[in-house]
């Protein structure tokens, strides 16, 4: 059996003062704001710091918008079902 959450389900975009919002400018302004964070420091390693910080919620918010159903998930994401589990065990999202 697989945890969940409950959350509202949501697609790519979400919606801000009544207007849809790509999930691609959600991903532009969080970067932007994490370089103004660093106060002139150089970043290293920046794609491993995306794919830790996005691949768990990611995992989670997609298993929870199929309802639990890992085959559905592993379709929404395109990935095979045994990499699915893999990635939800690495997570601590099943029970």
């Amino acid at each position: 059996m697989v945890a969940k959450t409950s959350r509202t389900r949501r697609d790519a975009s979400s919606r801000v003062n009544g207007m849809d919002i790509p999930l691609r400018n959600h991903a532009e302004r969080a970067l932007e704001d994490y370089f103004a964070s660093l106060n002139g420091h150089k970043p290293a390693h920046l794609y491993d710091l995306v794919l830790r910080e996005v691949e768990e919620p990611l995992f989670r918010a997609v298993l929870d918008y199929a309802d639990g159903n890992q085959s559905h998930a592993a379709v929404i994401l395109g990935i095979n079902r045994g990499t699915l589990r893999k990635k939800l065990r690495q997570f601590g999202l099943t029970e």
